[in-house]
């Protein structure tokens, strides 16, 4: 079988830059909100830091009995990045990239509060998943620490869930997220201060019984005989290492990086850390104010996952989700093109590994691809105006847009939907997961309606937009094979503004071929291209030319 979509898949435009170009990035955490500006040198390709901040906001201390964001932690966060944005514009920062994670995700109204931010700040976050944080997190690291072809795996230990992963300098193996963070665990479990021996144990049995499931999907792809190192990021490990090294060598090292922590040391402080009160935890040299509160959890996460990993110690990388981030943009911007280059086709792989698990027919799908990226292409600026991340979208929906099949043919648009929402897209934020999922959700039946709840779940007009216009063009696509046979060529399209026409014209494969059903496949789903895009379409069967 040839595969057409994976051949003509496009990446973003690659720019040609010379000067400096200062970017930030903004993580909204569970417990913190962080931002780093860099300087990208893009000769080389690579980036510094030139800023760092950090404001405890602990977006997941969240209502126990809605799981809503609580109203004075959203005024604090949107105060919080307010005055990043002006850190960033001080430091002429040309883009701020932001991203929010587990809190957000699972608040139910995470996409409100998000909305607030763009509507009062003109600040778009992208919402992304458990998969991605941890791909993005891997970035990070590699753009910081030489893993020299080695097995690694990294565990970061957020407020409201941990990634573990699996690489080697090369594509990651492994990406995993459990729901068990250092913030998480403090609220959900800890009622006793100092910690009560039950509640202790209890933590202990919880945190190991959660991470088992990510731990054996590691230890699943580490290949025979290979021994592999123990990274850490983020604030928890990095407090622990502080700790640690304050009071063995009297000072914190300049940088963390490279500091190596032993599962010996890391016991004994756990049992050090059970047995005092949060004061008396807030008054150990070198612990950052508000970490007090979450630092046991948190180290008995990490204590656990080294025991079901069988490892000894744990070295420390400083550069995790934010510069992950850094990277992910650089590579969608064309600046990065060394063996990093691999992530830049992250999405393709994502979408056809989707497609495999459900089992969708590839020989159609993909020809529905390469009609709608034609008409998509042909209509440009005159019935549309949108660009090759659109476009990107549009692919991936085309390729998917059967998947439903999988679960029933009856529906199958809708459950289409459900299954590219809750699948593990990489590459894409929520939003546009949800966009695809739409696109696909709209290839038949009943055009996008408010009071269907997975189209209200766009919550940007511009979003819903998207779903209404790339929808049409997609049902045309799937027209044009409605044998799944391959009966049509090509198309070409005209459009007639004076006349407000919409000319189509079908190229047959076989000149003995009248396409009749593709023809009323068109007429019978024309309807909503023409109300959208306010033309009449006429489709006209061309004459296939003989090659002598």
């Amino acid at each position: 079988m040839v595969n057409l979509v994976s051949a003509s898949w496009e990446s973003l435009p690659t720019q040609t830059v010379e000067q400096h170009r200062i970017i930030a990035a903004i993580d909204l955490g569970t417990n913190s909100l962080h931002m780093v500006v860099v300087r990208i040198e893009p000769r080389l390709p690579s980036f510094s830091i030139i800023a760092r901040e950090k404001e405890t906001v602990r977006l997941g201390d969240r209502d126990i009995e809605t799981g809503n964001l609580k109203p004075e932690v959203m005024e604090r966060a949107i105060a919080t990045l307010g005055r990043f944005q002006e850190i960033a514009k001080t430091l002429n920062a040309e883009t701020v990239i932001a991203v929010a994670t587990s809190a957000v995700r699972e608040a139910p109204n995470g996409k409100d509060f998000l909305q607030r931010v763009d509507d009062e700040l003109g600040l778009s976050v992208d919402l992304i998943s458990g998969q991605e944080e941890a791909r993005r997190i891997y970035l990070g690291v590699l753009s910081g620490m030489e893993l020299n072809n080695q097995p690694h795996i990294i565990i970061d230990i957020g407020g409201g869930s941990t990634e573990i992963i699996l690489g080697d300098s090369h594509e990651a193996r492994t990406l995993t997220s459990t729901k068990v963070g250092a913030v998480r665990l403090t609220s959900e479990l800890i009622t006793t201060d100092p910690i009560s021996s039950p509640e202790f144990k209890y933590l202990q049995a919880y945190a190991r019984g959660m991470l088992e499931r990510s731990v054996e999907e590691v230890q699943a792809n580490l290949k025979l005989g290979e021994i592999p190192r123990l990274v850490g990021t983020s604030g928890t490990i990095e407090t622990l290492v502080m700790i640690h090294a304050r009071e063995k060598l009297g000072s914190v090292p300049s940088t963390l990086n490279g500091y190596e922590l032993s599962l010996k040391d890391l016991q004994e402080w756990v049992n050090r850390l059970r047995k005092i009160s949060n004061l008396e935890r807030a008054a150990i040299p070198g612990m950052p104010e508000k970490r007090s509160e979450v630092i046991l959890a948190g180290a008995v996460i990490l204590q656990e996952a080294m025991n079901l990993l069988g490892v000894e110690s744990v070295t420390v990388c400083e550069r995790s989700l934010r510069e992950g981030v850094i990277v992910d943009w650089m590579l969608a911007h064309g600046l990065i093109e060394d063996r990093l280059r691999y992530q830049g086709t992250v999405r393709q792989r994502s979408v056809l590994n989707i497609a495999n698990k459900y089992h969708v027919n590839l020989e159609h799908s993909d020809r529905v691809a390469v009609f709608a990226l034609s008409i998509f292409d042909q209509t440009k600026g005159t019935l549309h105006n949108w660009g090759a991340e659109e476009r990107q979208l549009l692919q991936a929906a085309a390729l998917l847009h059967n998947c439903g099949h999988y679960v029933s043919h009856s529906s199958h648009h809708k459950h289409s939907y459900y299954l590219i929402r809750n699948s593990e897209l990489l590459g894409y934020n929520e939003t546009e997961v949800e966009i695809i999922a739409n696109l696909a959700r709209y290839h038949r039946k009943s055009p996008p309606k408010k009071r269907h709840e997975n189209y209200r779940s766009l919550v940007s007009k511009n979003h819903r937009q998207i779903v209404n216009q790339l929808s049409a063009i997609l049902r045309l696509a799937v027209a044009l094979d409605r044998r799944q046979i391959g009966a049509i060529t090509r198309v070409q399209c005209e459009y007639l503004p004076e006349q407000q026409e919409f000319h189509l014209k079908v190229f047959p494969s076989r000149a003995d071929d009248d396409c009749a059903l593709e023809l009323w496949s068109l007429d019978y789903n024309k309807g909503v291209f023409e109300a959208e895009f306010g033309v009449k379409l006429v489709a006209n069967l061309e004459p296939t030319v003989a090659v002598s």
